[in-house]
């Protein structure tokens, strides 16, 4: 292989998966990462000015969020032919740097990376309810699998009680949520008004004007309206189901157990994306620390839930804004 054309496809890899990475999902799309390219390497660092210290004081849905932006790099690599080489948390005495990535000698494009690299840019996060048609079951052992190779388990929630228990508990933290100040503060940073020129945050289009009933059980979203009338129409009467709720756990709960669910997120919805179904994200009860250890102990068998999620068909692709790659991006 000719080594400056070797080269310069590597070259090519790594600025693609850059760019790839800025559209991952977020908590509340707040995207907190920043990435620095020297020479073949990528670093990925938790940018600590875009946590929320009420909802997420640990930076656990923070780690979470950067590990979807990983597995993007991780994907964006393999589906161009150079399989990843990744180093996790590489240096105690750093903990905001979470990964190092180079990309690994030349060799056939993976197949179904090329199919998740292709939803990259598709995938959206989906704000109400669902159609009625359910998702078919190899489908759903699929989306199992793809949490299962990066070390998370996905859980479809296939007991009608148990779907109960979630909703309710979703419910009630989102109900206690919506009365503390400092919670409906945070939400209002990240929420963006109509018109907004912000290229982070929940823009106005990508919202509800209120918050909408899913059926037979209501799953409560985030009200980031606030009783503005502001948002869109992103309510059918079609697509009032409540869908697949599923949970994704980890055995263990540290750094980079959160970092592995990210990847497992991520690796679920673009499977999820390439086959038209899109995802609901519910995790006002994991904010919550009573909360989140009871669905531990009581629903997820002792393991650490990190995701409560509904999937589904949608009656319409919601939209999104991301940061321009000259804000996060540092090459040297």
């Amino acid at each position: 292989m000719n080594t400056r054309a070797s080269a310069g496809g590597a070259a090519h890899a790594v600025r693609s998966a850059v760019e790839a990475a800025i559209h991952a999902p977020s908590v509340h799309n707040t995207q907190p990462w920043s990435f620095t390219v020297a020479g073949d390497e990528i670093s990925l660092r938790a940018d600590l000015d875009r946590i929320l210290p009420v909802a997420d004081p640990s930076g656990r849905q923070m780690l979470i969020s950067c590990g979807a932006a990983l597995l993007d790099v991780r994907i964006a690599l393999y589906a161009l032919g150079h399989p990843p080489e990744v180093a996790l948390l590489p240096d105690p005495d750093r903990p905001s740097l979470l990964a190092r990535v180079r990309p690994g000698a030349g060799a056939a494009a993976d197949e179904h990376a090329r199919m998740l690299y292709a939803q990259v840019e598709r995938r959206r996060t989906h704000r109400g309810g669902f159609t009625e048609q359910a998702l078919p079951e190899a489908l759903v052992e699929e989306l199992v699998e793809q949490a299962r190779m990066e070390g998370a388990h996905l859980t479809p929630v296939r007991s009608p009680a148990a779907v109960r228990v979630l909703g309710a508990i979703t419910n009630a933290a989102q109900e206690a949520q919506s009365q503390d100040r400092l919670f409906t503060l945070e939400v209002i940073r990240w929420s963006r008004p109509p018109g907004s020129t912000r290229r982070d945050g929940v823009p106005a289009e990508a919202y509800p004007r209120a918050p909408g009933r899913t059926y037979p059980q209501h799953f409560a979203q985030r009200d980031y309206a606030r009783g503005h009338g502001w948002g869109g129409d992103t309510e059918h009467p079609e697509a009032a189901a409540t869908g697949l709720v599923a949970v994704l756990t980890t055995v263990g709960d540290a750094r980079e157990d959160w970092l592995a669910a990210g990847q497992a997120l991520q690796r679920v919805l673009l499977h999820a994306s390439a086959h038209g179904v899109g995802a609901a994200f519910h995790t006002q009860a994991l904010e919550m620390p009573q909360l989140r250890e009871f669905l531990r102990d009581q629903v997820c068998s002792g393991e650490h839930p990190q995701m409560i999620m509904r999937l589904g068909y949608v009656a319409e692709e919601g939209t999104s804004v991301r940061r321009p790659a000259t804000e996060v991006v540092e090459e040297r």
